[in-house]
């Protein structure tokens, strides 16, 4: 019979083996993979087109949720969907440690005009973290182009990407509001 301790180490050792991950996510696996990601998103993902976002430190859980989306559909972008369906959902992980690991981008913005967000951006900071940083499935704003932040805004205003949250907060936002708001996470 097993004494109280064993019985306690036994269930810890069980507990712990099936709550723990099968495999960590390989930082150098995502960066070997990160090849196709270049192209766009820039080296380490810090892009330099405010068409495609920056992915440097960006939140692990968003970007395969995003990857997710585009794999399945949820999301449309035929480029990412292209590239999104031959990942496995390791590659997935591996990706988003890679790129969650990098050095965080600044992006260039207007400082009038984002000194002017600054008061509006506190609607945000409850979800994205208060420096913006992201959390868990939110996204990192702090950083990236304010054009980019710019058109998803507008995106989820216009109903093309979809989030309760995301649209109704942008509904009530006008085109200045949006530009201020893009500007101010760009410059943090």
């Amino acid at each position: 019979m097993l004494s109280l301790k064993q019985s306690l180490l036994s269930s810890f050792l069980l507990t712990a083996f099936f709550t723990l991950p099968a495999s960590a996510a390989d930082i150098a696996a995502g960066e070997l993979k990160s090849g196709s990601c270049v192209g766009c998103h820039g080296q380490k993902g810090i892009s330099g087109n405010a068409q495609w976002p920056s992915l440097a430190a960006q939140q692990p859980a968003y970007l395969v949720n995003q990857l997710k989306a585009f794999k399945s559909g949820n999301r449309s972008n035929t480029m990412m969907q292209a590239i999104a369906t031959n990942l496995s959902n390791e590659d997935m992980d591996n990706l988003a440690a890679y790129f969650s690991s990098q050095k965080p981008a600044r992006a260039i913005s207007d400082p009038t005009l984002a000194k002017s967000g600054e008061a509006s951006a506190s609607m945000c900071l409850g979800c994205h973290g208060l420096s913006a940083e992201g959390k868990g499935q939110l996204p990192r704003l702090a950083g990236q182009h304010p054009g980019y932040l710019e058109q998803q805004l507008n995106n989820f205003k216009g109903g093309l990407r979809k989030s309760g949250p995301m649209q109704a907060i942008t509904a009530n936002l006008s085109e200045t509001d949006i530009k201020a708001l893009a500007a101010y996470f760009g410059a943090r």
